[in-house]
């Protein structure tokens, strides 16, 4: 299984990302998926997951601002993010799980700063 994750980057606060993770090796659609995060020296955190049923999940920090999605045809998750702030930097991770099989992607960076 591969996950890999792309459209980190530099942002300024009030600003937009587009994260993508790109699936292979998986029978993507009977996943659930989700996005984590981590800043260093802390756990790793939920930010938002979509189930294979296509039910949703958003950590209350992300709540309003963040929107997961997948699409099943393309095996690709995405994580579109509005209204960035500071405390979203952090590294940014896909993760893809079900009946006891757990994947991450390798993570990729994003840094809101002026």
């Amino acid at each position: 299984v591969q996950l890999q994750a792309s459209g980190g980057g530099l942002v300024q606060p009030g600003g937009s990302l587009r994260l993508s993770c790109r699936a292979s090796g998986v029978l993507f659609s009977n996943k659930h998926m989700g996005w984590y995060r981590q800043v260093p020296g802390k756990q790793r955190e939920l930010v938002a997951i979509v189930e294979s049923s296509g039910s949703t999940k958003y950590a209350d920090s992300v709540e309003d601002r963040f929107t997961i999605s997948r699409d099943n045809a393309r095996n690709t998750l995405t994580l579109q993010m509005d209204g960035l702030k500071p405390e979203d930097t952090a590294v940014y991770y896909c993760r893809a799980w079900r009946y006891g099989v757990d994947d991450w992607g390798q993570g990729t960076l994003v840094t809101v700063s002026s």
